[in-house]
Formats: C-alpha cells, sequence, structure tokens
C-alpha cells in the first residue's frame, strides 16, 4: 500500500481557486452560447458588423433593426463596445418623440452588444407617420 503525501493547505487553496476560475470560464461560455441561441444569431451575423479599425483591433459597426406592430416599437441595435453612446442616445430619441419606454434591456456577447428597447407610441397620440418618423430618425442616428 502506497502512502500519499500529504497536501499542504496552501496547495489546497491555490487548486480549488483554479477549479473555481476553470468552472467560471465554462459558465461564461455557456451564457454566450445562450445569448446567441436565444437572440437568433451566429458568427456570419456578427462578422458582418466587424470592420477593422486598426491593426488587431476590431470595432463593431452599429446595425439597427426596427419592427412596428400597432402601437408596439421595438428596436434592437447591436453594437460593439466602442459604441455604447448609441443606446442612450437611442432612449433620448424615443423621449424626443413622445414613445413610451416599455422595457429596454441588453446583451453581452464577446465584444458585441446587443440592446432590445420595447416602447408604446399609440396612446402618446403618435399616428403610422410618427413611428415611420422615429424610424428614419433611429436609422439616421445609427447610420449617419
Amino acid at each position: 500500500m502506497e502512502l500519499q503525501e500529504a497536501t499542504s493547505l496552501p496547495d489546497q487553496l491555490e487548486e480549488a481557486a483554479n477549479y473555481i476560475k476553470r468552472l467560471q470560464i465554462k459558465l461564461e461560455r455557456m451564457k454566450e452560447k445562450k445569448d446567441r441561441l436565444i437572440m437568433g444569431t451566429d458568427r456570419s451575423m456578427i462578422s458582418e458588423t466587424t470592420t477593422m479599425a486598426a491593426p488587431g483591433l476590431m470595432m463593431k459597426s452599429p446595425h439597427i433593426e426596427i419592427h412596428e406592430k400597432d402601437s408596439a416599437l421595438e428596436v434592437v441595435l447591436i453594437t460593439g463596445l466602442d459604441f455604447q453612446f448609441m443606446f442612450s442616445e437611442t432612449i433620448r430619441l424615443l423621449h424626443e418623440e413622445g414613445a413610451e419606454i416599455v422595457n429596454a434591456s441588453f446583451s453581452v456577447v464577446n465584444d458585441t452588444v446587443f440592446h432590445t428597447i420595447h416602447s408604446k407610441v399609440g396612446d402618446s397620440g403618435l399616428s403610422d407617420h410618427g413611428a415611420a418618423r422615429i424610424s428614419e430618425r433611429l436609422k439616421k442616428l445609427v447610420y449617419a
């Protein structure tokens, strides 16, 4: 029967810390995969919005999708970490147009940020032209 050498307390603690770090990395990867599946995105869509800013530095060009249904307006804003100001500008623009923000959320996958904003435009007295005007202004904000 072989005798095993006792592991010192600092070594045990280091081993436990390394194990926790590995679990955290695994959890983060699983969250990213879940976010990609929920958002219906894949690498091809993300790479379409990627531009080269400097050697070795990738920046995401912003992209916006606007869906209108009755009095509801859903805005999906996809940016890189370097364009986060666009979220607050989008909220500001919606407020200027009298839209009521019902819900706003975001998800980060690697260096891409997915913002989703649900707003109500019908009760604020805006017509179909108001929703079209909001859509046009949002597109100018993102693509200008």
